[in-house]
């Protein structure tokens, strides 16, 4: 990727969606020139002895970080483990107001408390007390991250402060926001706080002084706001960088936890690594490009041994190497339905059956262990043969089973994903 005259690293390149401004090159008289180019600020940076301020904020609104959200973390790590400052922003000032970006209303809004619970466990999530080889974030060398808080910065606004920020945008530029187009076309209310959103959010930026911004290809009408803010206040204006938005496991709809279709940070590495290797081929290249540092063309031509070599190693990520491969050897030991070998040495999560009324018929043993999220939906899964029991499908929905005993140190498997072992404690 050409950047104002200057390669890009590929560190840098891998993935991006979109890098803007769009550089003029040396000597244009454009009207980036006196921004010059990423590349450009890179080597000014390097010059000066002064590492990148990279920007990347996170709105706590909930309490589980998937391999969706991941992708960010990962570039923002890059720039740390390339010398520059992380300055990742919690947005527990404007997740009470809700990010509008994407959704067809407005968000519900949180309280304080619910949004600091969230922040404290996002940050166990990208690695906050672990060492940096096994962390998403590098929380352990000095200079590389800065955690802030934007309650630091827009709490303290005073209400001319905030009608300075309003007077920056016009209400023609908020509702050329694509979310903010649709929703007023079609007739769905817009609340007025909405619009202070993308301000307050640019207004981050300002506060840190930011580099460069990086977002979702979703983030880029918030990120370019941050850009016309930095103006605004005579700062130089951070470059935006963009990142697809990545697939879910069924390789179409983007990894979302409402749509069921995700794979967490914080799961176990049989269930990471069952859910990885199922991922459909045409999804396969962008998990690899994404969301680990392989080289594609170094891999196997065959769509499997692709798929595996993924699988493999975002769960060595998050787990460890040895983890990863006792995952992969025990998906396919259990996969393959070896009865009661395979089940019986493979490393599977417990689920205790200390809280199921018996004797319970299977549909319920179904949703008594949170494995289905309702009793009919167990029924269904049951009759489309995707629950089996040690290897042995159960085909019908009002199986009995009489005491705990007669189920424990079994392996209970819904799908080619999900295992649990059943356990009496």
């Amino acid at each position: 990727m050409a950047d104002g005259g200057w390669n890009l690293p590929s560190w840098i390149e891998r993935g991006v969606a979109d890098l803007f401004p769009a550089p003029s090159g040396p000597g244009s008289d454009g009207p980036e020139a006196t921004d010059g180019s990423l590349a450009h600020r890179l080597r000014e940076a390097e010059q000066a002895g002064r590492p990148l301020r990279v920007k990347l904020g996170i709105d706590p609104t909930g309490a589980d970080i998937h391999l969706g959200h991941s992708i960010l973390f990962r570039k923002l790590r890059a720039f740390q483990d390339a010398g520059h400052t992380a300055v990742l922003i919690i947005g527990d000032f404007t997740a009470r107001i809700g990010d509008p970006s994407g959704k067809s209303a407005t968000r519900v809004q949180l309280s304080a408390a619910a949004v600091e619970a969230n922040a404290e466990t996002y940050l166990l999530q990208l690695g906050l007390g672990q060492p940096k080889e096994r962390s998403l974030i590098d929380f352990e060398t000095p200079g590389r991250l800065e955690v802030r808080r934007n309650s630091e910065w827009l709490a303290g606004l005073a209400l001319p402060e905030v009608i300075g920020l309003l007077a920056t945008s016009t209400v023609g530029q908020m509702l050329a926001k694509e979310d903010f187009s649709r929703r007023y076309g079609s007739g769905t209310p817009i609340s007025l706080h909405e619009f202070l959103y993308p301000l307050l959010q640019g207004y981050d930026s300002v506060a840190i002084q930011a580099d460069l911004e990086l977002g979702g290809t979703d983030q880029k009408f918030n990120v370019a706001m941050g850009r016309d803010l930095q103006r605004h206040f005579a700062q130089r204006p951070q470059f935006g960088m963009l990142l697809p938005i990545l697939p879910g496991l069924d390789g179409v709809q983007k990894m979302s936890k409402s749509l069921g279709n995700t794979v967490g940070l914080s799961e176990d590495p049989l269930s990471m690594y069952s859910k990885l290797e199922k991922v459909p081929d045409q999804a396969v290249e962008e998990y690899l490009t994404l969301l680990t540092d392989l080289d594609p063309q170094a891999l196997p031509a065959n769509p499997r041994e692709r798929q595996k070599a993924m699988a493999l190693d975002i769960t060595r990520q998050r787990h460890g190497l040895e983890a990863a491969r006792q995952a992969q050897h025990d998906a396919a030991s259990l996969v393959a339905g070896a009865a009661g070998q395979g089940a019986a040495t493979a490393e599977v999560p417990e689920v205790s059956l200390s809280g199921v009324n018996f004797p319970a018929k299977a549909f319920y043993l179904l949703s008594a262990l949170n494995l289905c999220s309702s009793s009919s939906e167990a029924r269904r899964q049951i009759q489309g043969g995707a629950v089996k029991l040690d290897g042995v499908r159960l085909a019908d929905p009002n199986q009995q089973f009489a005491v705990s005993s007669e189920l424990a140190g079994k392996v209970l498997q819904l799908g080619k994903k999900t295992f649990r072992r059943l356990v009496l404690g």
